[in-house]
C-alpha cells in the first residue's frame, strides 16, 4: 500500500470513529433537551462549520442545467430543501429512537440503509448483484437476533431506527442524484439549514427550549454539530481521493463497530450474546452489500 492511500484509510479511521462515537453524543444530549432542538441546533452548526470551506472553494454560482425545471433557476436552494427534508425524517427517527435503544444497536440498524439503498434502486432500474442479495439475507438475520424478541416484536427503540434507515437510504439516492449537478459542498449546507430550520420550527411547537437544557447538551451538540457533522465530513472528502472504494467501504462500515464500543466505555451499555451475534451479521450483511454489489 503506498502512503497516500495509508494516509486516506488513516483519515477514513479517524471518520469512522467520529461518527460513531456521534451516537453515544446524541443519547447523551438527550438528557438535557428534546430530540427536535437537538437535532435543530446540531444541524445549524454542521453548515457553519462547512461554512469556511464554501468560502475557500470558489466555484460557479449556477448548476444543474440537466435538472427539472424548477431546479434550475436555484439548484442549491432546491436541492437543499429536497434533501434536507429527507435528512430531517430519518434525524428525527434516529434521535427519537435513541431515547428508548442504546448507541450501538442504533448504528446497526441505521446501517441497513447501506443494504436498503440498492433494494430501493430496484424500482429505479439498477441491477442488483448476488452481493446485494446475500448482503440483504444476512442483514435481515441479523436484525432478528439484534432486535427482535422470542415474543417476535420489536422494542419502540428499534423500531423508530429501522423506519429511519429507510429515510436514510432515500436520502443516499436522491443525493447520488443531485451530487454531480450540484456543488457538493453548498449542497450539504444548504441541507443541513433545511433540517436545521424544520427540527427547530418542530422543537418550537413540540418541545420546552431553555436556556439551561441548551447549556446541559452543549458538548453533545457541539460534538454533534461540529465534530461530526464539520470535521468528519472533511476528512471523509479528503481521504476518499485517494482511498481505494472497498477501503473506503469497509472502514466507514466500522461506524456501527465504534458506536457500541463507545457506548459500552462511556454508557456502560452491554450487548447480549444473542445481539452480540445479530451484530456480527449485521455487519457481514453490510459489507457485502458495499463490496460485491
Amino acid at each position: 500500500m503506498n502512503t497516500k492511500a495509508l494516509k486516506a484509510d488513516s483519515l477514513l479511521l479517524i471518520t469512522a470513529m467520529i461518527w460513531g462515537a456521534a451516537f453515544v453524543a446524541q443519547r447523551m444530549g438527550m438528557d438535557h433537551v428534546g430530540p427536535f432542538t437537538f437535532n435543530g441546533v446540531r444541524f445549524a452548526l454542521g453548515a457553519l462549520a462547512l461554512w469556511p470551506l464554501i468560502l475557500k472553494k470558489p466555484g460557479r454560482l449556477t448548476w444543474g442545467g440537466d435538472l427539472p425545471v424548477f431546479f434550475q433557476k436555484r439548484p442549491v436552494l432546491w436541492g437543499g430543501a429536497l434533501t434536507g427534508a429527507v435528512l430531517f425524517f430519518g434525524a428525527t427517527f434516529q434521535q427519537v429512537g435513541l431515547v428508548y435503544t442504546t448507541a450501538g444497536k442504533a448504528a446497526f440498524i441505521t446501517g441497513l440503509y447501506v443494504i436498503l439503498v440498492p433494494l430501493v434502486g430496484l424500482f429505479w432500474g439498477y441491477r442488483l448483484a448476488w452481493g446485494g442479495w446475500v448482503g440483504a439475507f444476512l442483514a435481515l438475520l441479523g436484525l432478528y437476533f439484534l432486535s427482535v424478541t422470542e415474543e417476535l416484536t420489536l422494542s419502540p427503540g428499534d423500531l423508530l431506527e429501522l423506519l429511519g434507515s429507510f429515510f436514510w437510504a432515500g436520502h443516499v439516492l436522491i443525493l447520488g442524484w443531485l451530487s454531480p449537478r450540484i456543488d457538493v459542498l453548498r449542497l450539504a449546507a444548504a441541507q443541513y439549514v433545511a433540517c436545521a430550520i424544520l427540527s427547530l420550527a418542530t422543537a418550537l411547537w413540540l418541545e420546552p427550549i431553555t436556556i439551561q437544557g441548551l447549556t446541559g447538551a452543549a458538548v453533545p451538540i457541539l460534538y454533534g454539530g461540529i465534530m461530526s457533522v464539520g470535521v468528519a465530513y472533511t476528512l471523509q472528502v479528503v481521504a476518499q481521493r485517494e482511498a481505494p472504494p472497498a477501503h473506503a467501504a469497509i472502514i466507514l462500515s466500522l461506524e456501527t463497530v465504534f458506536a457500541a464500543l463507545t457506548g459500552w466505555l462511556i454508557l456502560d451499555e452491554v450487548l447480549s450474546a444473542r445481539s452480540l451475534l445479530g451484530c456480527v451479521l449485521m455487519f457481514a450483511g453490510m459489507l457485502f452489500a458495499q463490496l460485491k454489489s
